[in-house]
């Protein structure tokens, strides 16, 4: 596994009242749900960044009403058009 470090003012941690490890769960959450909802990343991968399975994940979706499937309506069209 990759380790990354990141160099953060401690005002960060105290504006959220989280400690450094509850924020990089929650910062390692955002990251995962904004690239699955930008299609860039699938749910199962999504997972892995969050540190969670696949079902935690999608329960975490539903807590931060995240829609747990992207649509490309573009692609939906086509497959409609297709017959």
């Amino acid at each position: 596994m990759s380790e990354i470090t990141i160099n953060l003012p401690e005002e960060v941690f105290s504006a959220r009242r989280l400690s450094p490890e509850r924020f990089v769960r929650d910062l390692r959450l955002a990251a995962a749900i904004y690239w699955y909802q930008k299609g860039e990343i699938s749910q199962e991968k999504a997972a892995q960044v969050a540190g969670l399975n696949r079902q935690e994940f999608l329960a975490a979706l539903a807590r931060e009403q995240v829609d747990t499937f992207v649509v490309d309506f573009d692609d939906l069209q086509r497959e409609l058009n297709r017959g």
